[in-house]
């Protein structure tokens, strides 16, 4: 009896780590893109780039109604997408402009490429370990990150949100959210932040939920519009910069940001 017992038990443990170890190829997810396939995947290690930039999907645009203008690529991710417990070993690449870092009057026109996504988009307690790029992505239906953990350079930048984004208790490093402008009331309770965060610009016009968010590192608000913040039990252990910051359109400073979070 024993021994069958010790017997199942060391099936089931090697059954749930080969479960835990499934291994997924950015090429595949994909491939299931580009047939019209819903993507649904849980508790899967996604290996290499995860490139949405070339789908079969794509249009292009020029930036400007003049021959020396940038043409935009834009792909379509036209099915619902759903990450559960996943870890992404590569980039995830939703914009790509070839001539960045180069000089700019000597490569004009360039060739830019994004993503959209039409239908809901979730990552949910997801593990990106390299850069995750959405610089003018849109998101027209419901975006959820929440508890993922961003372990390199996370742009989101320009990026649209048809609706409020969850990134409720995500963790990031270095991060840039500049440009936003958030509808509804968009969710970073309980996140933590650590390195380099980057909201200058941002609009928060229908209120944003950072209960108890920790900023570890620095904190750039400039210029951000915050409307009806939660900052109750948010914590700002470290400098930002916060000029031209408004609260209820009202300029504020670090200070009563830290004063607020234990008052509310």
């Amino acid at each position: 009896m024993k021994q069958r017992f010790l017997l199942a038990a060391g099936l089931l443990l090697l059954k749930g780590v080969a479960f835990s170890q499934t291994q997924v190829s950015a090429d595949e997810v994909v491939a299931k893109i580009n047939r019209g396939e819903a993507i649904n995947y849980q508790n899967a290690r996604i290996s290499g780039d995860l490139d949405l930039t070339h789908l079969a999907k794509q249009t292009f645009k020029l930036q400007d109604n003049n021959k020396m203008s940038d043409t935009i690529f834009i792909n379509t991710v036209s099915v619902p997408v759903s990450f559960s417990n996943c870890t992404f070993s590569g980039k995830v690449i939703g914009y790509f402009n070839p001539d960045n870092g180069k000089n700019i009057e000597t490569v004009r026109p360039s060739k830019i490429y994004n993503t959209n996504f039409d239908k809901d988009v979730a990552f949910s307690n997801c593990t990106f370990e390299k850069e995750v790029n959405f610089k003018y992505s849109e998101f027209k239906g419901k975006a959820s990150f929440s508890a993922s953990k961003f372990k390199d350079m996370a742009f989101f930048k320009y990026t649209d949100f048809a609706t409020a984004p969850d990134f409720s208790q995500a963790q990031f490093d270095d991060l840039s959210f500049k440009y936003v402008k958030f509808p509804g009331k968009a969710s970073f309770a309980g996140a933590r932040f650590t390195g380099d965060t980057d909201f200058k610009y941002a609009e928060f016009g229908e209120g944003v939920d950072f209960q108890k968010a920790k900023f570890d590192g620095f904190a750039n608000f400039k210029y951000a519009k915050l409307d009806n913040p939660n900052l109750k039990g948010a914590m700002f252990s470290h400098s930002g910069d916060f000029k031209y910051t408004t609260v209820n359109n009202k300029k504020t400073s670090l200070t009563t940001l830290a004063d607020n979070s234990r008052v509310q």
